[in-house]
């Protein structure tokens, strides 16, 4: 198996699984928006360690994503950008690498 089709199902999971839990949220709090969500997910120093640690992770995949994307010459890479906060970082980050999978090959076919 290619690894570019792990990745791709690893992007697939990162959706379905952010989103399982994303949309329990909405659906058993009231008056459920963004900011609220934001909020409860600031309640306590378990939450704001993972928010910590997400911000960490999405800056250096952006760090690693913008120029490597500039470098193959990945198409529609600066989607993944708004993506990475509207969908999750879980979908995005896999979905890139799959996209660099695919960049690498077709460069080598070229060669």
């Amino acid at each position: 198996m290619k690894l570019k089709y792990l990745y791709l199902f690893l992007s697939i999971l990162g959706i379905c699984y952010t989103w399982y839990y994303n949309i329990q949220y909405f659906n058993t709090v009231e008056n459920a928006n963004l900011i609220g969500f934001f909020q409860d997910a600031q309640q306590n120093f378990a939450g704001k360690s993972f928010g910590a640690d997400l911000t960490v992770v999405v800056f250096t995949f952006f760090a690693f994503m913008i120029p490597e994307s500039l470098r193959l010459k990945i198409k529609y890479w600066w989607v993944l950008i708004p993506f990475t906060f509207l969908i999750a970082i879980a979908f995005t980050f896999p979905l890139f690498l799959y996209m660099r999978e695919n960049a690498l090959e077709k460069s080598m076919n070229e060669a």
